[in-house]
């Protein structure tokens, strides 16, 4: 037996991976433990949990692979610090001390982590390399161009490979400053939203807009090769040398400051979100083509954190050159420690690889579960009297009643999801066929703009008939944005069209309905695709499937168990407080069902505040 431990950690969302004999066995971020958001902390508690799942202790470990090369990256850091001299001191001397005690020393942080019995040998992989790892090994594909795109590693922010067998190999790279993510990331920051964090917030603002600046920021920010190459023009940005992302002069050419969080959003805003977001499927149409003309691979992996704009990638699945895109569920940085711990059992190990036509993620549902043993002793304590249900079928037939009776429910059910989006294991759920389910989700249970769009969760075998996307193609992952078939479409007048086009109040846009699923229907007609089948997640599905013979409607509402500013719930406690803290009607613990009464939301409205003051609600 071979085991190989993957760490990514000390940037941002740190996690763990297990690899056993090329199985992947567990993986799980650090935040879902900590109940820190993007816990960038060495992942203890990930770790433990990988190990605790596949019954290995540290001793077990043969491997411990680190998803990038510090030292690499240190130099980046110093090399830059030194080209912007004097400019950036302030931003050198916050960074170096946190490297000089953590992030340099990464070998002793490991092994004090494992303890002494460990003698796994140690492994450092190049960033994008886990990436790329990320992307192929697990992946569909026998052979495969791979793309990656984020905000930096060591030195690339962006590579063009290839993936044959069991094997991966990076042919070009687009070198720091010179950084897509960053360039969104600079925008998401200009536009008032947290940056590593609120890109998915300018995404989901980016339809209300118009991309009136797209050439500024072709003629001014940056040169765009036809091959999807790029350089940025460095005057505007502020990122190498200071603790901003934007200078004077980025805010001179847009009109004005950056935004204040929490401030209100003006058409501006919307304009620049969508100029961004046009320019940034730009770039991946023009490098994805080129990938496949270096490569005359017909199908493409994806990973980095760019590889989360399923906008982009929904663009690039219908236009570009590729019969099928496959992207790595935990795109980011967490993905990376996976991406390490393959690329030491396929490429430094020489150990085969057999795709049989499917991914290897295993639904991406690598994360802790709970039994009804364990969930009945926690409700005890919390002075809970329920009893579960006699059968799923019974449990099924009952949450899809309320559902269609308009209520919203928390889904906890198997194993937790790996990466950023909730798939059907910890999510809230609603009737898509609600005029006001979308408004009433963001401001009553998330606690978030209300202008945010929410995602359908589809069976498989339904998709086509309610979304433009080709039968053999599938969106697991949801991580493809497809446009709501015309006939599912609602028609909008001319008067409340041009109201949508002019109103700077982001709520009556998003309460105009717009098709027969309006909860899930974006401005532009749009939705952010999960396709769920009987193999990946059969309850989930089965759940649908409820849900369509009761209502017509193969569709529901999904979003992530977590209100805004927190992780999403990892334990049946988590789950419960989050229930209870919000205006959630119903809780589903795998086999028990939870109907909110009167009771329960007088202990929620004193539990809501001191939940709620845990979390940065940014």
């Amino acid at each position: 037996m071979t085991a190989i431990l993957g760490v990514s950690a000390f940037y941002h969302d740190s996690a763990a991976a297990l690899v056993v004999d090329g199985r992947i066995a567990a993986a799980a971020q650090e935040e879902r433990f900590t109940r820190v958001k993007h816990d960038p902390a060495f992942p203890s508690r990930a770790v433990e949990y990988c190990l605790q799942e596949a019954g290995l202790r540290p001793e077990d470990v043969d491997y411990v692979a680190f998803y990038d090369k510090p030292l690499t990256k240190f130099e980046r850091l110093l090399e830059t610090y030194l080209a912007f001299a004097p400019s950036g001191f302030r931003s050198f001397r916050l960074a170096v001390p946190l490297w000089l005690k953590d992030k340099l020393h990464m070998r002793r942080t490991i092994r004090k982590a494992l303890g002494d019995r460990c003698r796994a040998r140690l492994v450092f992989t190049d960033h994008h390399e886990s990436h790329a790892a990320s992307a192929f090994f697990p992946g569909p594909f026998d052979r495969a161009a791979i793309l990656t795109l984020d905000g930096v590693g060591e030195w690339s922010t962006t590579t063009v490979g290839v993936g044959d067998g069991n094997r991966i190999d990076l042919l070009e790279h687009i070198a720091f400053p010179h950084s897509l993510g960053l360039l969104y990331s600079a925008f998401t920051y200009y536009c008032g939203f947290k940056v590593n964090s609120g890109e998915y917030k300018l995404m989901g603002l980016a339809p209300y807009g118009r991309p009136l600046y797209k050439d500024a920021i072709l003629d001014r920010l940056m040169d765009l090769k036809p091959d999807g190459s790029f350089r940025l023009d460095m005057d505007y940005f502020q990122y190498c040398q200071g603790l901003t992302m934007t200078n004077g002069r980025f805010h001179d050419l847009f009109g004005g400051p950056p935004r204040s969080p929490e401030s209100s959003l003006e058409q501006r805003h919307m304009d620049l979100a969508s100029s961004i977001q046009w320019v940034t499927e730009e770039v991946v149409l023009r490098i994805g083509r080129e990938a496949a003309k270096k490569t005359g691979a017909d199908k493409l992996v994806m990973a980095g954190g760019v590889a989360l704009n399923c906008v982009a990638n929904g663009r690039l699945l219908r236009e570009g050159p590729f019969d099928d895109v496959w992207i790595q569920p935990a795109a980011g940085d967490a993905g990376g420690s996976l991406g390490a711990a393959l690329f030491v059992w396929h490429q430094l190990l020489e150990n085969p690889r057999e795709p049989k036509g499917r991914d290897s993620q295993r639904g991406s549902f690598l994360g802790p579960r709970y039994s009804n043993d364990e969930i009945a002793r926690f409700l005890a304590t919390q002075g809970v009297d329920a009893s579960p249900c006699e059968s799923e079928a019974e449990l099924d037939e009952q949450v899809a009643g309320h559902l269609a009776d308009g209520k919203i429910v928390g889904w906890f059910q198997g194993r937790m999801e790996f990466g950023p989006r909730s798939l059907g294991a910890r999510s809230i759920l609603g009737d898509p066929r609600s005029p006001a389910m979308q408004a009433t989700m963001n401001l009553k249970i998330k606690f978030r703009e209300s202008f945010r769009p929410f995602a359908p969760a589809v069976l498989r075998e339904r998709a086509p008939d309610w979304f433009e996307i080709d039968p053999k193609h599938e969106s697991p992952y949801m991580l493809l944005v497809a446009p709501v078939r015309e006939e599912k479409r609602t028609p909008i007048d001319p008067e409340t069209r041009r109201m949508m086009e002019e109103d700077p109040d982001l709520r009556r846009r998003v309460n105009v309905v717009r098709s027969e699923v309006p909860a899930i229907t974006h401005v532009d007609d749009s939705a952010r695709l999960q396709t769920v089948d009987e193999d990946r997640n059969p309850r989930f599905h089965n759940l649908i499937a409820a849900f369509e013979r009761l209502t017509g409607c193969p569709i529901l509402v999904n979003t992530s168990f977590n209100v805004r500013g927190e992780p999403i719930v990892g334990s049946p406690e988590d789950a419960y407080r989050c229930f209870l803290a919000t205006d959630m009607d119903v809780l589903v613990l795998e086999d028990y069902v939870l109907v909110k009464d009167e009771k329960a939301r007088e202990a929620g409205a004193s539990v809501r505040e001191r939940y709620l003051s845990q979390f940065q609600l940014d």
